[in-house]
């Protein structure tokens, strides 16, 4: 074998030390899995004060807008191991070999099948986008409107991520040049 097809093969072996990230993305995935879960189990577990009839009206709206920001938090966790998961999957695909198991399912076709890396980039942007949004969220349940000033900040914001979640929607879902479906609708 000459020297140029053995240092063609090593370069190409090369594309394997993506495993690590892979392997990494993995146990990352799992450990923010059972961070929300366990985020979860004690978010439940603290829900019995909330039945308590003898809970002062004050003492109640707090609880509910703790409980109400504990599972925004719940949700950008298990979003956040999401991402981990996509981007391990999406990874492997691009660098090491197709997932024959996914090739069969029905879903891996909109989640996992990555063809390129601007398909990686795709599904993984607008699920940090989500991450984002939710983050707003939990940021504009604990802002204190003293101003009129404030309301206008909180609306602009508002409005931007509106804005930003249909531009990052329009492109994919409808498309001006699609063919229309048979019925006509």
């Amino acid at each position: 074998m000459s020297i140029e097809r053995r240092f063609e093969a090593l370069l190409w072996n090369s594309r394997l030390i993506v495993l690590v990230a892979v392997v990494a993305s993995l146990v990352v995935a799992g450990a923010m899995f059972f961070v929300a879960t366990i985020d979860v189990i004690g978010l439940v577990s603290h829900l019995g004060a909330y039945a308590d009839f003898h809970l002062a009206p004050e003492a109640r709206a707090a609880l509910r807008s703790s409980t109400v920001t504990h599972v925004v938090e719940v949700v950008d966790g298990y979003l956040l191991a999401a991402i981990m998961l996509i981007f391990a999957l999406g990874l492997y695909e691009l660098f090491v070999s197709r997932i024959e198991v996914a090739e069969g399912s029905e879903f891996a076709a909109r989640l996992l099948l990555i063809r390129s890396m601007d398909d990686l980039k795709s599904r993984l942007a607008k699920v940090v986008l989500l991450i984002l949004v939710v983050k707003f969220f939990e940021y504009a349940l604990r802002i204190e409107i003293n101003t009129s000033l404030d309301l206008l900040y909180l609306g602009l914001g508002t409005l931007l991520v509106s804005g930003a979640l249909w531009l990052s929607h329009g492109k994919d879902d409808t498309s001006p040049h699609a063919p229309a479906d048979e019925t006509g609708a």
